[in-house]
């Protein structure tokens, strides 16, 4: 019923947009030369429109230079094919609430940004110039990792706490930081966006911060960082009926992930007919490792390939004394890839060259913790490839040794967290009511390791699951401890 509720708010959220007055932007004085900075006039322009009942500011063909503008209630930003709004280089252009962004809306309703048009944030080269800035004194940083913090350096789109907000056919390039958050937003949709955005480090594609009622369509997202990737900043707040569908993600971190940040929660999670490529770090990952819970997620018809891991489901504990929740996962009719080489190799900014020499983590890792167990978790019709190859005399983890495998539990979540894993197929911890059902794994080389490793491990179903794997010779499929 939820879902028929958010396709009817958007429907009525459409029509409210086609019968809005059309404003050109060379009305306000406004230069498509490139060289022109028209933050000012664009801000008249927003603000004139909402004063006078709401409107679409429509950009024709031309580059439209600009520092920060704040949208406001009723206000569509219509970038025709050819119009580029392109971000000043200048860091002192750009204003900060919690972060710094090119585009604000702060508790504005029907705001939206549509059209074939472009919005370019030149972030290599404003983060560079964030950079110089931060050396000269001019800006106070802590200068992590030889960067400026992510919340100093522009990210496109920065929305919080508004309600009926629509971006479709734009393409959003080159942030300097985060490409686009939305944060406690209510009926948010984005459709058949493209986001392209290798130019500096912490480029997550987009950014759903606990929103309620979320749509991600038909979208293509490049990024250095988290393709799409869901938050909770907010302990009494969660990320609430949110679907992804028909998406083609890439990313040199995670493909798809929630929560790094996960002090509330996700419900109502709904992934159907989405395509992963070259991807550093999962295609799929779900945590909950800051006390929050996760729940109720659907993924139905995803194919990945080439990416460093398939499945990683994990909790933690990096808040002390607030261990996450997790249950409730059903993952069905998938198609999946995992190589032994680097998935994103010649990209503009890999993901780190992990210790080596090591054998490739499993294509699935679920690990919960001894008090706190991943449960409820369904794979059906699985089809997984797996390099294989692994090597006893790296750094082996042998089966009558399992309690060298390291809990980690405040640790930051990645699916290679744990170093070497007894499994080439799955790896599962501390969990229970685990079924795989009709789930195929195919080894290309010889393993030392068995295909799936249970330990702390209750109420497991392998019902029509199948393994291949060269040379295995007598070697158990499935290795149950404890």
């Amino acid at each position: 019923m939820k879902k028929y509720v958010l396709l009817g708010a958007l429907v009525l959220q459409s029509m409210l947009l086609a019968a809005a007055k059309d404003y050109p932007a060379s009305l306000f004085g406004i230069r498509g030369d490139g060289s022109t900075l028209n933050t000012r006039s664009i801000q008249f322009a927003i603000d004139y429109i909402s004063q006078n009942g709401g409107g679409r500011l429509i950009f024709h063909v031309g580059r439209y230079l600009t520092g920060s503008i704040h949208l406001k209630s009723n206000i569509t930003l219509q970038l025709e094919e050819g119009a580029v709004l392109v971000g000043s280089l200048n860091p002192f252009d750009y204003d900060k609430k919690i972060f710094t962004a090119l585009i604000f809306a702060y508790d504005q309703h029907d705001v939206a940004i549509t059209g074939k048009g472009v919005i370019d944030g030149q972030g290599r080269a404003l983060a560079a110039n964030v950079t110089a800035n931060v050396h000269k004194g001019l800006l106070k940083d802590l200068f992590r990792n030889d960067r400026p913090e992510a919340d100093v350096r522009a990210m496109i789109i920065n929305f919080r706490n508004c309600r009926n907000v629509l971006l479709r056919g734009v393409t959003i390039r080159n942030s300097a930081s985060w490409v686009e958050t939305y944060d406690q937003c209510t009926n948010l949709r984005l459709d058949s966006i493209y986001v392209d955005s290798k130019a500096f480090w912490n480029n997550d594609g987009i950014d759903i911060v606990d929103c309620d009622s979320v749509a991600v369509t038909n979208s293509y997202i490049d990024a250095d960082d988290d393709g799409i990737c869901l938050k909770s900043h907010d302990a009494t707040k969660f990320c609430n009926n949110v679907l992804i569908r028909n998406c083609t993600i890439r990313s040199s971190a995670n493909a798809i992930k929630f929560g790094t940040a996960s002090y509330g929660g996700f419900r109502n999670i709904t992934m159907i007919n989405n395509r992963v490529f070259d991807t550093y770090r999962s295609a799929l990952a779900l945590e909950a490792v800051d006390g929050g819970f996760l729940e109720n997620v659907l993924v139905d018809s995803l194919q990945s390939y080439n990416t460093g891991n398939f499945l990683y489901l994990r909790i933690g504990e990096r808040v002390a004394g607030k261990k996450g929740r997790l249950e409730n996962i059903r993952i069905r009719n998938v198609y999946a890839e995992v190589p032994a080489g680097k998935p994103d190799v010649g990209y503009d900014y890999e993901g780190p060259i992990e210790d080596m020499p090591r054998n490739i983590t499993p294509a699935i890792v679920i690990a919960g913790m001894p008090d706190a167990k991943i449960s409820g978790v369904v794979l059906e019709n699985v089809d997984i490839k797996f390099a294989g190859g692994g090597n006893p005399l790296f750094a082996k983890i042998g089966l009558d040794e399992l309690d060298k495998v390291p809990e980690r539990a405040n640790a930051y979540p990645d699916f290679s967290m744990f170093k070497e894993l007894p499994a080439w197929g799955a790896y599962i911890r501390h969990a229970e009511k685990i079924e795989f059902l009709h789930v195929l794994l195919n080894c290309e080389k010889k393993d030392y390791r068995p295909a799936i490793v249970l330990d702390d491990v209750s109420g497991s179903k392998f019902d029509g699951a199948r393994v291949t794997e060269p040379g295995a010779g007598k070697k158990p499929t499935v290795y149950r401890h404890k």
